[in-house]
């Protein structure tokens, strides 16, 4: 007999919906998987033999058994097919109708005792599940809290074999039970009250909220760069719910175990020994990476010259396309990657360059060398550039600054106009603007295009930065309530730009606007 179950693969973040096929047929007794297995799908024969016997299920094995995993071109990883197999199997021996099984989605591992264990991957299984207009979806009851964050599928979490087959055998299924609400914890996260002094570093913090640009902190240890990265997703906007969808389903993919809607946009700090797969994905099967894991997110690179040169290079191109091309010989897989960089760096190895106090060590070969293993066309990528100097006693004493809720306030009004523009831009944060729109929201007046010529000259700005410049002073218009871009934007911007020709050891360089 032939039977038909169905099932997902998780290919990158994207599910997969998988049809496994089973056909029993007298002859000499083997069983035989198609449809690129993994080894571990490979084994599950034995898990499913045992699962059946413990179960009370007199399955027939005496017999040429094929099960066939559609499509056959998709590689297919993990535990996750047993549950639809097993059931598959059962229903080519006549122990369950068939037809029912053409609306519902099985996931799950078995054990050898036929327990339905949890597996990773679930919330864009059932993703693909209802945009596949499915009716019902069986999944392991560790599972069901996350498949829970999907609507508009009748979902029935199970733990054992003998329970799955009574829901997917039904031709008329029970309710499914109440599921556990979808849990919405509480922003939580340090504060920037913590931050004292470096009022040109909170102000470019609060930039960077506000337009979703790049931003890159460079000073002498102890100066405060890390403090103030991690206090950027405090004062960011809250996720929308189709953000939240779209990142927890990331995550989802990426093997984390969810018992929750992830509602506070991620921060990635991955240590500076990652290597390029894992920064930027990739694999024999694609596999998200640091820089998907932050989608909607905030990337944090501390100590960027310690990271390899080759895998800083490979981030230029999802800083640019905000998404990631991996490209394999069976296809092409696109993982998101929607995220603000920000990176942190000292000045020279010994982290004292600049600082008349302490006395830079460092022999000037040492010191270019350093600043060699950061790129030119990595450092023109990064919008806001900030040198920060020891904090003084007199700031560390003193009153504390604005609290993260003060700012976010100030960076949600800045978002809201930016909102009312992308029916006209086609961009939600200023970061994206694209070439064509510049001219009609972020041109400058006579001033500031003055300015802009000037800093084309002196500063050797690129195409790309002029761009990306532009940007940042239609978010420094957003910000103080301007419908245009007036010089004092220009201006201001500038001063963000001195790393992109060389780093320097001075206060950032400031325009004059006259």
């Amino acid at each position: 007999m032939l039977a038909t179950s169905l099932t997902a693969a998780v290919v990158g973040v994207d599910g997969h919906l998988v049809c496994v096929e089973v056909d029993t047929a007298s002859g000499f007794p083997k069983f035989t998987m198609l449809g690129l297995p993994d080894s571990s799908i490979k084994e599950s024969e034995g898990r499913i033999r045992a699962a059946l016997r413990n179960c009370g299920y007199a399955f027939k094995w005496d017999r040429r058994i094929t099960v066939s995993m559609a499509p056959a071109s998709l590689r297919k990883m993990g535990s996750s097919y047993d549950l639809a197999t097993a059931v598959g199997l059962l229903a080519a021996d006549g122990t369950l109708p068939a037809a029912p099984l053409a609306d519902v989605l099985l996931v799950g591992e078995l054990a050898l005792d036929g327990t339905v264990r949890a597996v990773p991957g679930v919330l864009p299984m059932m993703l693909t599940a209802r945009a596949r207009g499915l009716a019902a979806a069986v999944v392991p009851a560790e599972n069901a809290s996350e498949a829970a964050l999907v609507s508009g599928l009748r979902v029935y979490p199970v733990r054992s074999l003998p329970e799955a087959v009574d829901v997917a055998g039904s031709v008329d299924r029970p309710d499914p039970p109440p599921l556990p609400a979808v849990k919405r914890p509480p922003r939580t996260g340090p504060d920037l009250t913590d931050v004292r002094g470096q009022a040109l570093a909170r102000r470019a913090l609060e930039i960077a909220a506000a337009g979703g640009h790049n931003l890159l902190l460079s000073g002498p240890p102890g100066s405060g760069k890390t403090m103030l990265a991690r206090r950027l997703p405090g004062i960011l906007p809250p996720l929308t719910p189709e953000e939240a969808l779209e990142t927890t389903a990331v995550h989802s993919a990426g093997g984390a175990r969810l018992d929750a809607l992830i509602t506070e946009r991620p921060f990635r700090s991955p240590h500076h020994t990652a290597s390029e797969a894992a920064l930027v994905g990739g694999g024999t099967v694609p596999r998200p990476g640091e820089v998907s894991l932050a989608h909607n997110g905030v990337l944090f690179l501390d100590e960027l010259p310690e990271f390899r040169r080759h895998v800083l290079e490979a981030l230029r191109q999802p800083v640019e396309d905000r998404e990631v091309t991996v490209a394999r010989v069976r296809g092409t897989v696109r993982l998101p990657a929607r995220f603000q960089l920000v990176v942190a760096m000292n000045p020279c190895p010994c982290g004292a360059r600049g600082d008349l106090r302490r006395g830079c060590a460092c022999p000037p070969g040492r010191v270019r060398s350093y600043q060699a293993r950061v790129s030119g066309p990595l450092l023109d990528r990064i919008d806001l550039h900030v040198e920060l100097s020891a904090v003084p006693y007199a700031d560390i004493a003193g009153p504390p600054g604005e609290s993260s809720a003060t700012v976010a306030r100030r960076v949600a009004e800045a978002r809201a106009r930016q909102d009312a523009r992308t029916a006209l831009t086609g961009a939600r944060t200023n970061a994206d603007l694209g070439s064509a729109a510049l001219p009609r929201v972020a041109w400058p007046d006579a001033e500031g295009r003055r300015l802009l010529e000037q800093a084309m000259d002196r500063l050797g700005l690129t195409g790309r930065g002029h761009d990306r410049l532009l940007r940042v002073a239609r978010t420094l218009a957003d910000l103080d309530h301007c419908r245009e871009v007036a010089a004092a934007h220009v201006a201001e911007a500038l001063q963000f730009r001195d790393l992109v020709s060389g780093w320097s050891a001075h206060a950032p360089y400031v325009m004059p606007v006259t």
